[in-house]
């Protein structure tokens, strides 16, 4: 690993450590183009518990999440690509977390995603589970100014999971070492994946 790689992946973790402390996610609603690759996007695993032990846990701020949402994008010639979000807002009504499940109409693979703040220990990952069920690890692999983003093709067995599950747990390790969880509804997820787009835009989106 390069010095340089060094030095942007220390201020990644020290940013926002300070303004992180004693709420989850407090990302803005819209993310700057600016942008740093953290780490070569790899498969959701199965995390093994034992693998970044925290110090304890940080209670987070209430968060309000709205409903799952499918929009389509569709350049020409182009099959469609989906997206199946949720949006999480403190009362401000300011973006504390979002969640994409991203998918190309008539198959050709599935990726999740999720926009998380700075200030985290990136190698920890982000873990997500199902109603209790086993842990999976979302790998970070780049940072905006004021987000970073974990993704991965989506295991298929969590986005099963997912749609007949109650609720995702979503935990993240903040750069104390402290983790901060949060429970994101699932009530809506399957059948809104699974039907017709709210929206379809007639344009090309990044994956």
């Amino acid at each position: 690993m390069s010095t340089p790689y060094r030095s942007r992946r220390s201020r990644l973790l020290q940013a926002g450590g300070a303004a992180f402390a004693g709420l989850l996610l407090s990302t803005a609603g819209s993310y700057p183009a600016r942008s740093q690759q953290v780490s070569p996007p790899g498969d959701a695993a199965k995390l093994d518990p034992a693998e970044v032990p925290t110090r304890g846990q940080r209670p987070p701020r209430e968060i309000k999440y709205g409903d799952w949402r499918k929009v389509c994008f569709k350049a020409a010639g182009a099959k469609a690509l989906c997206r199946t979000t949720i949006t999480g807002t403190f009362e401000t009504g300011q973006t504390a977390v979002r969640i994409d499940l991203i998918e190309r109409e008539e198959g050709g693979g599935t990726r999740l995603q999720l926009f998380v703040p700075v200030g985290m220990y990136l190698q920890a990952g982000v873990k997500l589970s199902v109603d209790r069920k086993e842990p999976y690890r979302l790998p970070y692999t780049w940072c905006l100014s004021n987000a970073c983003i974990a993704a991965s093709p989506a295991d298929p067995k969590l986005v099963a999971e997912m749609e007949s599950g109650q609720a995702l747990a979503l935990e993240v390790v903040d750069s104390n070492i402290l983790s901060v969880a949060t429970s994101v509804p699932l009530e809506r997820f399957a059948s809104v994946r699974q039907g017709a787009p709210a929206q379809t835009l007639e344009q090309a989106i990044d994956e």
